[in-house]
């Protein structure tokens, strides 16, 4: 895992990062994927090769937070995002498995969305999405959207929250068949602005949706891209794109964040 500061550059952050094993690792992704910062700061890791959500500690060292749902082991933990009350809710695709779907080491027959609770209950809430990928809340935290990266049916889906953080009433989004591309990858990570409109990441680059599902418009990338992320109190945009990460300054702002006053 690397840092990139304004002014400083490059520098390594984490290493390892998403394997601790000492074997070679057979598959193509061993490190972390997902990241985010829980209400207290500390970062919180989706690790692909130790298949868990792992919290860094001001010490370096890790706390598994979920590994395992009814004594079988997580696939890949890949995403990740924090709700407002403290809930963690991820996704468990199986890409960071060596043979992906077809594992030997696959311990669990689907591939789920979870919540974990401040307490450290794990509640499995979805388990018929083929291959889930980003996710993120709506301003009310009212709606969950999901991305799936399944080939046959690649979409931003979205589901209602009920009070108690479960799902329900899942339905399409927004379709993403146009935007398949051999070699690219899916629709991936997903963040929120202040107005609600979604920036979703997709092969090629980012869409950004309105909350109403109107595709407002684009970044394009030209190439694979994965995810995106909020810095420098909203107002720029990062975004991940496979070997590269790009910088682009928006007039939009973070979820949650006012505008600046000028």
């Amino acid at each position: 895992m690397y840092r990139w500061e304004p002014g400083k550059g490059l520098s390594l952050f984490l290493k390892p990062s998403g394997y601790g094993g000492t074997a070679p690792f057979e598959g193509r992704e061993p490190g972390s994927n997902g990241l985010a910062f829980d209400p207290r700061g500390r970062l919180v890791l989706a690790e692909h090769g130790d298949r868990r959500i792992a919290r860094l500690e001001a010490d370096g060292s890790k706390t598994t937070l979920a590994d395992r749902y009814q004594g079988k082991r997580l696939n890949s933990p890949n995403d990740l995002v924090f709700k407002s009350n403290g809930d963690l809710y991820f996704t468990d695709p199986p890409f960071g498995l060596p043979k992906a779907f077809e594992d030997p080491a696959k311990e669990l027959d689907f591939q789920g969305v979870y919540r974990l609770s401040p307490s450290g209950e794990l509640t499995l809430l979805l388990r018929d999405i083929r291959a889930p990928n980003g996710l993120a809340f709506s301003l009310d935290e009212k709606t969950l959207y999901v991305t799936d990266v399944d080939p046959g049916r690649p979409a931003w889906l979205a589901y209602d929250v009920r009070q108690d953080g479960t799902v329900s009433n899942g339905r399409v989004f927004y379709d993403a068949t146009r935007w398949k591309k051999p070699g690219y990858g899916g629709p991936d990570g997903l963040k929120v602005d202040r107005e609600g409109n979604l920036f979703a990441a997709r092969p090629g680059g980012i869409n950004v949706f309105a909350p109403d599902a109107t595709l407002l418009g684009s970044i394009e990338i030209g190439g694979p891209t994965s995810n995106c992320a909020w810095g420098e109190g909203g107002s720029v945009l990062y975004i991940n794109a496979d070997k590269a990460v790009y910088r682009i300054a928006l007039r939009t702002k973070e979820r949650g964040l006012s505008p600046r006053r000028n």
